[in-house]
């Protein structure tokens, strides 16, 4: 498994498409389309089955403080708590964010029902660079991560990632300055490193996204109809 520590990774690998990685760096499950509605006034029950988890973890030991400061989305006192490792270039983790996660956040984590627990496994020199400036965003983390994902061809796939990625950070509010900076802060990306490192040896994470729901293990971009059916079966 590739460790990226070195500041060229960045700096250097940033000018390579990511393209070709997008299909290595998800899981070989292909992502599923959400639930849709029925079209009545009043929403159709869920009726799709949970699908059985591939392994569990120890939730406390999941949960221990990290590398970095967690990426929380919901209450902390929430029933459920759902853990996702993602890569920012990988197409299905893009997929289950713009089309399942924004569901499952109004029915789940804005009623305090569940809580969400964001979380870097990047795949390459250029998902790291992602993860990277989201951190640099500060309290504009998952928003940046929004924005990443919504216009992750438009990066993932350029031939010059950098500058795209600079047009990106900019729009977000980021100077040239602090752009640079960001991407070159070697403690970041060793921190960002260690994150995906202990996931793989702890937890066996070797796919994303991965999800830790409650300590079950389940690897795939899940639909609306999954997630809130395993949800539904803890609550």
């Amino acid at each position: 498994m590739t460790t990226l520590t070195r500041r060229k990774a960045l700096t250097g690998l940033l000018a390579v498409p990511a393209a070709g990685m997008l299909i290595s760096s998800c899981s070989d499950e292909e992502a599923k389309p959400a639930s849709g509605g029925s079209g009545e006034t009043k929403p159709a029950a869920n009726t799709t089955p949970a699908p059985a988890p591939s392994g569990t973890v120890d939730m406390a030991k999941l949960l221990e403080p990290g590398a970095l400061p967690e990426q929380v989305l919901g209450e902390d006192g929430a029933p459920v708590t759902v853990v996702e490792y993602a890569s920012m270039t990988c197409g299905h983790c893009a997929t289950f964010h713009k089309n399942t996660f924004p569901e499952i956040k109004t029915k789940y984590v804005e009623t305090g029902k569940a809580r969400f627990v964001f979380r870097e496994f990047p795949f390459d020199p250029r998902a790291a660079a992602a993860f990277m400036l989201a951190r640099c965003s500060g309290d504009r983390y998952f928003a940046m991560i929004d924005v990443l994902f919504q216009q992750q061809d438009n990066w993932a796939r350029a031939e010059d990632g950098r500058a795209a990625m600079l047009q990106i950070a900019k729009l977000a509010g980021f100077s040239q300055e602090e752009f640079e900076a960001c991407l070159t802060d070697q403690k970041l990306l060793d921190d960002v490193n260690k994150v995906r490192n202990r996931a793989a040896n702890e937890f066996k994470v070797d796919a994303t996204p991965t999800f830790f729901i409650n300590g079950s293990k389940y690897s795939g971009a899940l639909s609306v109809g999954e997630m809130s059916a395993i949800i539904d079966g803890l609550l």
